[in-house]
């Protein structure tokens, strides 16, 4: 795992950690990983700001789950009351579920009409699967290069970020992530597009067909590409008239975090056929959900029929409602593109004295940083990258690192976040790289 703790080298560890690593070990198994060379304990935190049990403060510039802020007062008192005064699921009648589709689902804009709620992004990405296989009757999918869409049976099965050992589906086909600092524009745009077609036409000659297109508009897990914005469209006309379904995943790029657009996929001018969401939307409670055209639901409801226990009930609606009205009132999508700005120009006038980082890219508040050894020959350095991770949490701020070479930064704070958190994170990025 990018960025993961080894354990081999618990002996690096203070005893107290070292025992807490073991039990967990013991008790929750292999398969759970734990981030930083040495692992954080967190104890408490709010808005921007975590604490360990020993009072120690860290800046969160990592986590997009906690949208408007960690333990933000109006989420958590709407989580309260709701629980308080009920709980249970979508096939009662309720006023809240509806009052919340019809503030949200007009964000998206045509042609999306219905929404469908899940407890995570898994699910909802799992569910637009499920439905645009069925609306097609067809199986292909195809995603970019180091995609993550979930960890359900499905779409592990399509997330090649998870690693070589994590098998894909046999109907999935990968085409180049968008790879703004190797190619020119017009070379990504006509790169991908000839991979597509490519992959199509090998779907359709082994039985499958195609389904659908799939992806997250900033390309997080494939290294954070937020430019060029003329790619999405022209990849919806070629998978149209293949007969797929275009869906916009929108867990790490929706709810304003790019800045510019609510949505990652109007950036891209992009009419998707189905948007998918999840960590943002509740704060931190797990709600997600699925929007979708009328035409590309109707066979699956007519023919199946959706329940999820927990996907939508009303402890989850309220705390979605309350997330997205702090994120309107409090103007976050505006604060994004704002902080988002700072922080990319601070990067880049430590970048003029520093050759190792070759690039700095992003949109809003989600910001790639690419190491490379050499700025002539564009060669990964994902070493150095891994260094600076650690030594911003060393000196107690919080990021992590993406792409297939792991060396891209990958900053992605809360929405919340200001202009001293943006100065902090800077000054100890410039510390941190004179010590690396």
């Amino acid at each position: 795992m990018v960025n993961g703790f080894d354990p081999s080298n618990m002996s690096a560890l203070d005893p107290a950690t070292q025992d807490m690593v073991a039990r967990r070990q013991a008790l929750l198994g292999p398969a759970y990983r734990l981030m930083y060379a040495h692992p954080v304990e967190i104890s408490r935190a709010k808005g921007t700001r975590l604490w360990d049990k020993a009072g120690n403060e860290y800046l969160d510039a990592y986590n997009n789950v906690v949208s408007v802020g960690h333990c933000h007062p109006r989420v958590v008192e709407a989580v309260h009351e709701q629980m308080q005064t009920l709980c249970t699921h979508t096939r009662y009648l309720q006023d809240g579920i509806l009052d919340f589709a019809d503030e949200i689902v007009p964000t998206f804009g045509d042609p999306i009409r219905h929404i469908m709620f899940t407890c995570t992004g898994s699910e909802a990405n799992d569910l637009a699967l499920r439905i645009a296989m069925h609306h097609t009757g067809r199986k292909g999918i195809v995603i970019t290069s180091e995609a993550y869409t979930g960890n359900s049976f499905l779409t592990a099965g399509l997330s090649p970020s998870l690693g070589k050992k994590s098998p894909l589906g046999e109907w999935v086909r990968r085409i180049p992530a968008p790879d703004s600092y190797r190619m020119t524009p017009a070379e990504i745009a006509a790169t991908m597009i000839r991979q597509l077609k490519y992959e199509i036409e090998e779907l359709e000659r082994r039985g499958e067909g195609l389904a659908a297109f799939i992806a997250d508009s900033l390309f997080s897990s494939d290294g954070i590409y937020a430019d060029p914005t003329d790619i999405l469209g022209p990849i919806a006309e070629v998978v149209r008239a293949a007969g797929g379904v275009m869906i916009a995943d929108e867990v790490q790029a929706g709810f304003g975090r790019s800045g510019d657009r609510l949505w990652g996929f109007q950036r891209h001018g992009l009419q998707p056929d189905i948007v998918t969401m999840g960590k943002p939307m509740g704060n931190g409670f797990p709600v997600a959900a699925v929007a979708v055209a009328p035409h590309v639901i109707e066979r699956f409801g007519n023919e199946m029929r959706y329940f999820n226990t927990f996907g939508g009930n009303t402890v989850a609606i309220a705390a979605a409602r309350a997330t997205f009205d702090v994120l309107i009132s409090e103007a976050l999508q505006e604060n994004a593109a704002r902080i988002g700005r700072m922080i990319q120009d601070g990067i880049r006038e430590i970048a003029k004295s520093d050759g190792r980082i070759g690039d700095v890219r992003g949109a809003g508040l989600y910001i790639g940083v690419e190491f490379v050894k050499d700025q002539a020959t564009k060669a990964p350095d994902s070493a150095t990258a891994l260094a600076v991770v650690d030594g911003l949490r060393q000196r107690r701020v919080l990021i992590s690192a993406t792409g297939y070479h792991a060396n891209t930064l990958k900053i992605r704070p809360p929405l919340v976040f200001s202009a001293a958190d943006a100065d902090r994170l800077l000054t100890t990025l410039a510390e941190t790289l004179k010590a690396v």
